[in-house]
């Protein structure tokens, strides 16, 4: 068996079964299967689902393994110590808001951390059955085809993918400078509010560039791999690898990085903070 051959069976086989029940529930929700974590911040039953269905398949299969997920887990879940020897991040349902709202753009999302390397990861997107996944030293994959990002560096043929920081408000300003900026000097702007399909799709060479501020690591975990894997290239603002402690990230088909970086640099002072905050 080749290297994580079983943990990224495991992953795939859980994301389905989680995406089965996602699909299943679109455009059947209830009042009472809503509630808000925070500032448009929402989560449903079917996000609770789903993750119990991810979390249940790792930890059957990885006991000593630890989890970081976006859903509060139960005490006692996380049978390993978070020691940074293997930890798994997952988002159950990305895009939570789309869902909500029938918008077909939202997938699970689950990665492999080992020995501080994201090393694994899986991208679901149940609606399209479109399965993205990739190993370390393996290639990216979507649907048992290989993928790469695209060879496109003209400006003015390229299309970029990003976020608006809606649980930190407080960035707006500094943000819209930032889309002013590549939204003059790029073919367009797309916004699908699910970061998880963002990455997929620069990865399978959709998207061009991709920038985003305030995410969580569950966000970005699996799009580093697809991305790197596809042969892009993903790093904080200003070019470093902070991105998932701080949040802010850029991720490119590699042509393209030096120019988005240097500009994003440009706009945002190295001193900001972008921890997210209420």
């Amino acid at each position: 068996m080749s290297y994580l051959e079983r943990e990224l069976s495991v992953a795939m086989s859980a994301a389905r079964e989680a995406g089965a029940v996602i699909r299943e529930n679109y455009a059947r929700l209830r009042e009472g299967d809503v509630s808000e974590k925070g500032l448009n911040d929402m989560v449903t039953t079917v996000d609770f689902r789903a993750q119990d269905i991810v979390v249940k398949a790792i930890t059957a299969n990885f006991p000593d393994d630890f989890i970081i997920a976006e859903e509060s887990l139960d005490a006692g879940v996380n049978a390993g110590k978070d020691s940074g020897g293997r930890r798994w991040f997952i988002d159950p349902l990305d895009g939570t808001t789309n869902y909500l709202h029938a918008y077909p753009m939202f997938a699970v999302s689950i990665a492999l951390e080992v020995e501080g390397k994201m090393s694994l990861c899986v991208t679901y997107a149940p609606f399209n059955d479109e399965m993205f996944y990739a190993t370390a030293g393996q290639g990216a994959w979507l649907n048992g085809s290989p993928i790469r990002v695209s060879q496109v560096e003209a400006h003015n043929r390229i299309l970029l993918g990003t976020g608006f920081p809606f649980r930190a408000r407080h960035y707006l300003d500094i943000y819209l400078k930032s889309f002013e900026y590549f939204f003059n000097n790029a073919r367009g702007i797309r916004r699908a509010g699910s970061a998880a399909l963002d990455f997929a799709y620069l990865a399978a060479g959709r998207l061009d560039g991709f920038w985003e501020m305030t995410l969580s690591p569950w966000d970005m975990a699996a799009g580093v791999v697809l991305v790197e894997e596809a042969g892009g290239r993903v790093s904080d603002f200003f070019a470093g690898n902070s991105y998932l402690d701080q949040g802010h990230i850029v991720a490119t088909n590699s042509l393209l990085h030096d120019w988005m970086c240097g500009e994003l640099e440009r706009i945002f002072p190295r001193e900001t903070d972008f921890k997210r905050r209420s």
